[in-house]
């Protein structure tokens, strides 16, 4: 039995978008070459430029923002109106309380103290509303 040459084999990356969520030059080159620009490319673009930094804290702040439209405290995005949720609201406060728990020693001081901070803040919120 004769063995078979192995050929070795390159991986390319062909992703369109680079860590940052930027369109990746060659890419921009090869893909929208034509002078005017294209629906993916607008997409691409915009996303990049309106998406804020991604990470834990970030996270915490869209939970908790969410928590805080449900609580009434801020306009809901989509009716532009404060419309109060209690039971929406509880879950994400919950949902902020698991990750509490299930992060706890995985976390530097300053997203500790956030998550803590955001915590105590919505659930005194939560039981100032739900007394009324």
């Amino acid at each position: 039995m004769d063995k078979e040459k192995k050929t070795p084999f390159s991986v390319s990356d062909k992703r369109f978008l680079d860590e940052e969520g930027t369109l990746k030059k060659e890419q921009d080159e090869k893909v929208f070459s034509k002078k005017e620009d294209t629906q993916e490319q607008k997409k691409a673009t915009s996303y990049s430029q309106q998406t804020p930094e991604l990470n834990f804290s970030a996270f915490v702040f869209s939970l908790s923002t969410s928590a805080l439209i449900y609580l009434g405290e801020m306009p809901n995005p989509v009716t532009n109106k404060k419309e109060e949720d209690f039971d929406l609201a509880k879950q994400n406060i919950d949902i902020l309380s698991i990750l509490a728990e299930k992060t706890k020693g995985n976390l530097d001081q300053n997203e500790e103290r956030l998550l803590a901070s955001l915590l105590y803040d919505l659930r005194m919120k939560y039981v100032e509303k739900v007394k009324k």
